[in-house]
């Protein structure tokens, strides 16, 4: 249901994405991956661990966005309420989206027949996509031409690229 109860009309809806942000989702899918590189060793549960720490660290991530927006960029300039308050925080809500499917990902490894070893690669990989994704959507979704589509979806996959290769020179 939507913040507006069951009678948000299509007009109200499309609205609200026009005004879309995809900052939040690439920021929180470059932070997931980077999650997963800097995992190292984990206990006797890694997979559960893993997943724990990218939704934690999405929401930790997501409350300091909102903070920082709240008492940083808004506070100066007019008095907190509760619907400013809503507002930012669904706006920031994409950085805790982003860190859904690369933990999916890690819970559902076993299912692949993937080691955990495996599941860590297939957690970057997902998010190394989701960065890309979100970058592109961003693009699209502002009107560019696909030529700064293509430009913007290249530097996120070479951003992405470079946290692989972190993950191969920590070799963890």
């Amino acid at each position: 249901m939507s913040r507006n109860g069951p009678f948000t009309t299509p007009t109200r809806r499309a609205a609200r994405r026009a005004h879309a942000d995809y900052t939040g989702g690439v920021y929180g899918s470059l932070l997931a991956a980077s999650v997963v590189v800097g995992a190292g060793t984990l206990g006797d549960f890694p997979r559960m661990e893993l997943v724990l720490l990218l939704l934690i660290t999405g929401a930790v991530f997501w409350i300091a966005h909102v903070h920082a927006q709240l008492f940083g960029a808004r506070l100066a300039q007019r008095s907190l309420d509760r619907r400013t308050v809503l507002h930012v925080c669904r706006d920031e809500w994409p950085i805790v989206k982003a860190a859904v499917p690369p933990a999916a990902a890690v819970a559902g490894s076993p299912l692949l027949g993937l080691d955990v070893r495996g599941a860590l690669w297939l957690a970057v990989s997902v998010a190394v996509a989701g960065q890309v994704g979100w970058s592109v959507a961003a693009a699209r979704h502002a009107g560019a031409s696909w030529r700064l589509v293509t430009a913007t979806a290249s530097v996120n996959l070479l951003l992405g690229l470079l946290i692989v290769s972190f993950k191969i020179v920590l070799k963890h």
